[in-house]
């Protein structure tokens, strides 16, 4: 059992508990960080504490973090489109449609799934679980690149460079709409929406800074070809800032309008670009996945439309 002892000061004071250790556990997700604490393995002055507890000065704070556990996820001999690969990490391009780690409702077939049976289960188990191995992920029917971790020294560089946002994500997306000028930048926090826990959205209790950047690249008929850049990582970002000003992603069943392009199978959003530090080398490195057949036949339907 690992324990983290953290005496609170007066300018830690009046922090929710697991916003403290959130701050203080840079290789813990908020989720697994309140896993922790629902569970009794964080003490506040010898005794459990909720997770909203408000932290005062003096109190001792005690997390003892389990070892890993071993997941209840079968290998299975899956293709993986993988562009790299050493000791460390790999990095997959992952197609339109694969669930990246089991949930309920999907509890095979995954990359995960495909990943334990590549690596011969030799993946990091920083998360709670031993050799989950994945650092970031993207939606369902988001295609391209995301980094996988093989051990949990990788895991904690490569989850610290995010928070930092030091790793470059770069995306493109047909959105709905034109644009007048070809540059802006959505500077809106979001968090779980208050009502529809499947949702992310700035009418949220918990808000998390949420930056997105794009340029316009090309511009149709009703709809426009982004670039777009993620200064942060929150679940859903692109997706919801898009909505959020005027422009969802095209195909979007979730916030974009009730009528849905059908024939793009989700959201029109494929992860082009992404460059990291290796984080036994050191060395930059960056990856590029051209678009995938769904979206290259999207638009050329949206060129021929106009002409």
């Amino acid at each position: 059992m690992d324990e983290r002892l953290f005496q609170i000061s007066n300018e830690d004071a009046g922090q929710r508990l697991d916003v403290f250790l959130s701050g203080k556990l840079n290789d813990f997700t908020r989720s697994r960080i309140q896993n922790l604490i629902e569970n009794g393995h964080v003490l506040v002055q010898g005794a459990p504490a909720a997770k909203n507890y408000r932290l005062r000065p003096g109190d001792t704070v005690c997390a003892s973090i389990p070892p890993p556990v071993e997941p209840d996820i079968l290998p299975e001999d899956i293709p993986l489109p993988i562009v790299y690969e050493d000791d460390d990490l790999l990095v997959v391009d992952k197609p339109k449609g694969m669930v990246v780690h089991p949930a309920p409702g999907n509890d095979s077939g995954t990359m995960v799934n495909a990943l334990l049976f590549h690596t011969k289960n030799s993946l990091s188990g920083i998360g709670g679980v031993v050799r989950p191995g994945i650092v970031h992920r993207i939606d369902k029917d988001t295609s391209g690149l995301l980094v996988v971790a093989k051990n949990d020294v990788a895991h904690q560089s490569l989850a610290e460079q995010i928070k930092a946002h030091t790793v470059d994500r770069f995306y493109y997306s047909v959105v709905y709409g034109g644009f007048s000028t070809p540059d802006g930048r959505v500077d809106v926090p979001i968090g779980r929406h208050k009502t529809d826990r499947k949702k992310m959205s700035p009418n949220t209790n918990m808000p998390k800074e949420a930056v997105t950047t794009f340029h316009v690249e090309e511009q149709f008929e009703g709809f426009s070809l982004l670039r777009l850049k993620l200064l942060t990582g929150r679940t859903h970002q692109i997706r919801v800032h898009m909505a959020y000003i005027g422009h969802p992603v095209a195909g979007d069943a979730v916030y974009g309008p009730k009528k849905v392009i059908r024939e793009l199978n989700g959201q029109c959003l494929h992860a082009a670009v992404l460059g990291f530090t290796h984080p036994r080398t050191g060395q930059r490195l960056r990856f590029e996945s051209p678009l995938p057949e769904y979206f290259t036949a999207f638009l050329s339907k949206l060129r021929k439309k106009g002409g």
